[in-house]
Formats: C-alpha cells, sequence, structure tokens
C-alpha cells in the first residue's frame, strides 16, 4: 500500500498557501481585486399602499410557469406540512411557514386562510392585490407599452426591501428543536 499522507499533506499546504496568497493580494488575480459593479442607483418604487394578500392560485393566473416551479419546491411542500400540529399556532414558526402572517390580511389560521399556508409568492414580493387589479387590465394585450410595463412592475415588489430570505433561513434558522412528536 502506498502512503497518502505525505502527497495529501502538500496538496493541503498548497491550498493554505494559495489562499493566502490570495488574501493578501500579491499580484494573483482575485474575486476580490476586481471593483464591484456599482448597485443600482434607482430604488424601486414602493407598491401601493393598503394591499391584501390574494394567495398563490391568484397569481398562477398570469405566472403559470412560475407557479408551477413554485409548487415543486419546498416553500410550496414542505414550509407548513414539516411545522408539527401542535406548533402551528405558534406566531415564531407561522412567522416564516406562512403568507403575510402578523398583517392584516395575512395568514390567521388554516381555517380562515388556507390559500396563504406556506411560504408563497406573496412571502417574498409582497400583498399582490393592486398588482392583480392592474395587470387585470392589461392581459388582453399582446404587446405591453413601457408605461403599462412601468405600471405593472411598480404595483408589486420585484422583492421585499428588506432581506426577507435571510429573515428566515438565517436569522430565524432553525436551530435545534427540542425532541417533539408531530
Amino acid at each position: 500500500m502506498r502512503n497518502f499522507a505525505k502527497p495529501a499533506a502538500f496538496i493541503l499546504v498548497g491550498i493554505a498557501t494559495s489562499g493566502l496568497i490570495l488574501l493578501r493580494g500579491d499580484g494573483l488575480p482575485s474575486a476580490t481585486a476586481q471593483p464591484l459593479p456599482a448597485e443600482s442607483s434607482v430604488e424601486e418604487p414602493h407598491p401601493p399602499e393598503g394591499q391584501t394578500y390574494i394567495g398563490s392560485k391568484r397569481c398562477s393566473a398570469c405566472h403559470f410557469k412560475e407557479f408551477t416551479a413554485w409548487k415543486k419546491s419546498k416553500h410550496a411542500k414542505e414550509a407548513w406540512e414539516s411545522v408539527p400540529a401542535k406548533y402551528r399556532t405558534n406566531a415564531e414558526c407561522l412567522a416564516c411557514h406562512t403568507t403575510g402572517f402578523g398583517r392584516e390580511t395575512g395568514f390567521k389560521d388554516l381555517a380562515a386562510t388556507p390559500n396563504l399556508v406556506g411560504a408563497s409568492c406573496e412571502s417574498c414580493h409582497g400583498a399582490g392585490s393592486e398588482h392583480e387589479t392592474i395587470c387585470k387590465t392589461l392581459t388582453d394585450k399582446k404587446q405591453l407599452t413601457p408605461e403599462e410595463e412601468k405600471q405593472a412592475r411598480d404595483s408589486i415588489y420585484r422583492m421585499q426591501p428588506h432581506n426577507v430570505c435571510a429573515t428566515c433561513h438565517a436569522s430565524r434558522g432553525h436551530k435545534e428543536h427540542p425532541k417533539y412528536t408531530k
């Protein structure tokens, strides 16, 4: 049998040295050596106030391709099902495992708002009632004018301004749970 410890050690030393050289910036190209692209100086407009949550099925009327991709995702399939029954009224859990919980028209409970179970479209894009209303007037058009495109885009967030992904996946990320039974 050959002794693989020595070659492995040399490889590890080589990787570590390369990493240090890149960190120190000794003339070798690195990802951080290049200036970062400037972020857009144009702030995303705020959608109209007073919108209500409508649920992903209504979003699917126009965004069917996105809806079918979402339906196969963990956000759709496991966000609610993974919550044990005794935690389905726990506000800390509902904030991430439902849509709009804690907001006036957001998730209340399974019986009252079954269309807002799980992390759906409006979890990331915000309530969509005005977007739906505005876009219904545009559905028969083959080509939108730039003004119509802007009107549709400005009626909902592309992504809510706070880092909504990190809110659930990092800052509220699951720590080790106490043992529980479903």
